[in-house]
């Protein structure tokens, strides 16, 4: 929004793109815990088939190790905060247009 007609206004859409960056933030934390499953997993794939492991015995001990749980965890954690933040955001651009659009009536 280039202009706005009231400080209520200015600050809805303020807090708005806060929210935004913040939800944004909290995105690149669940991606970065889904990488460190994914590396975590194809790690233990390799260090699996050195010792003679099959694929599925490998994918059943990483999903079981505390270290796949803690990044899925983590990344669950993160796309919920993300969601919690996009959603307040969205009340705010709402809160900011319901303010502009009662202002251009008066």
């Amino acid at each position: 929004m280039p202009a706005f007609y009231s400080d209520d206004e200015r600050a809805a859409w303020n807090l708005a793109e806060s929210l935004v960056r913040q939800a944004r933030e909290m995105m690149r934390e669940a991606e970065s815990a889904l990488e460190t499953w994914k590396v975590g997993k194809e790690m233990n794939r390799l260090r699996c088939a050195r010792r003679g492991i099959s694929e599925s015995d490998a994918e059943i001990r990483w999903s079981d190790s505390a270290a796949a749980k803690n990044a899925l965890t983590n990344n669950s954690f993160h796309v919920g905060l993300a969601t919690m933040y996009f959603g307040a955001a969205s009340a705010n651009y709402s809160r900011a247009l319901y303010l502009r659009n009662r202002a251009g009536l008066h």
